[in-house]
């Protein structure tokens, strides 16, 4: 997939963090916008705008080929009927105990 460079913005910015003073004094950080769909990498690990540069555009390839990917159609299964019956089972077993939890009226035998 290509990126034609009409359609990006791409933005510099003063990063935060580790790096020294580089890092904290030079706009190294890069925000790269694709305008069509408004999705945008941004990059701020180097201390190098070229370098975080070309990371913000991979990302931002890596995202627009997710959009762009057509997900499987799941296929649904029908439950087992031994789990169907194991389900019920839990189920008994609960309501038993909810039973067994009420107060007993004196006046029942």
């Amino acid at each position: 997939m290509e990126i034609v460079k009409k359609d990006i913005r791409i933005d510099f910015f003063k990063s935060s963090g580790p790096g020294g003073q580089h890092k904290n004094k030079r706009f190294t950080a890069v925000k790269i916008t694709h305008l069509p769909t408004g999705v945008f990498a941004v990059a701020t690990e180097q201390r190098s705008q070229i370098q975080n540069k070309q990371a913000a555009l991979r990302r931002l390839l890596e995202k627009l080929e997710k959009l762009t990917r057509k997900k499987k159609a799941r296929i649904p299964t029908a439950t087992p009927q031994s789990v169907k019956e194991r389900i019920l089972e839990v189920k008994k077993k609960r309501s038993q105990i909810k039973v067994l939890r009420k107060r007993v009226s004196q006046y029942e035998e």
